[in-house]
């Protein structure tokens, strides 16, 4: 199975105040296969999301090794690390992060232009992801006229349009009611064993992690398990 993403001894920490400084991560390994559909979890403040940030290049960690698809990008210029957020990577957040003032169907074909798709191949791939998303009549809505279900699926959408390798979700059913969580992790799922996706999934839902395939436990800034 192929490596996708491997991290060795990363370590992260945030400097508050003088006196406070916050270790988020303490040395953490993790070893990433291409199409595992993986939940991140651990109690509050264990440092999942700072694993993720780092994992998907919105961070860098202070000491450690991160491997992306066989090339070093422990710290990668800013411009060198947008590439290739855009090319390999889709995201998907709790809070949707959807701009407000624009319809469902420009908030993914805005991706697909970071993605440096052409007008016409981000309308037609949005228009398309959105119709598998089984929102192609809520296309020209804006994200106040949509469910919390429906703004993660227009979400979903955008993490998509430019074919990522990886899709990495920071407690993407937080914000949802126990129903709608589960059909948005089957359609994860499904996507994952069509596409062969990889997917990284921080939760603190166990319900969620449980219809993962695999699960990397963190305490402390640390894996106890992978």
């Amino acid at each position: 199975m192929k490596t996708v993403i491997e991290g060795r001894g990363l370590k992260k920490s945030y400097k508050m105040s003088k006196k406070n400084i916050i270790n988020a991560l303490n040395g953490v390994d993790i070893i990433v296969e291409q199409g595992d559909f993986t939940a991140i979890v651990g109690p509050s403040g264990c440092g999942k999301s700072t694993l993720l940030h780092i994992l998907g290049l919105l961070d860098s960690p202070d000491e450690g090794e991160l491997i992306i698809d066989g090339m070093d990008a422990s710290r990668l210029k800013e411009k060198k690390a947008c590439k290739i957020r855009a090319q390999k990577i889709g995201f998907v957040f709790q809070g949707f992060n959807l701009i407000p003032s624009l319809t469902a169907l420009e908030n993914v074909m805005l991706a697909g232009r970071y993605g440096g798709l052409s007008v016409k191949e981000r309308k037609e791939k949005a228009l398309k992801l959105l119709a598998d998303m089984g929102l192609e009549e809520r296309a020209n809505h804006k994200p106040a006229e949509l469910s919390g279900g429906q703004q993660q699926r227009v979400a979903l959408a955008r993490a998509l349009i430019n074919d990522p390798a990886i899709i990495l979700a920071d407690e993407p059913t937080g914000e949802l009611d126990s129903k709608t969580s589960l059909e948005i992790m089957e359609m994860l799922k499904k996507i994952n064993q069509k596409e062969n996706r990889t997917f990284l999934i921080v939760t603190h839902n166990n319900e969620v992690a449980r219809t993962c395939k695999k699960s990397i436990v963190l305490r402390d800034g640390k894996n106890i398990s992978n």
